[in-house]
């Protein structure tokens, strides 16, 4: 199974450590991942965006958007194809 994972993390300074720690807990299930902030010489966003390209059984893909939706502050929608 192969899926696409969309996660909006509000205050990137203070959640971006326990996202962190669940995307390398289920490293092996991501192809990709590209990260999105809005930046500028003056402007760093404390929001973010970042999309996976995930593989593996249906059951470790869930327990991974499960776990990232348990995370305050950080929402999370995936797509299956």
């Amino acid at each position: 199974m192969s899926s696409l994972m969309a996660i909006k993390v509000n205050g990137r300074e203070s959640k971006a450590p326990n996202l962190q720690e669940l995307l390398t807990k289920y490293g092996c299930n991501i192809i990709t991942r590209v990260g999105f902030h809005e930046t500028s010489e003056d402007k760093c966003s404390m929001d973010g965006i970042i999309i996976l390209q995930l593989c593996g059984e249906k059951s470790e893909i869930e327990s991974l958007y499960n776990d990232v939706k348990s995370l305050n502050g950080i929402t999370a929608k995936f797509i299956e194809f």
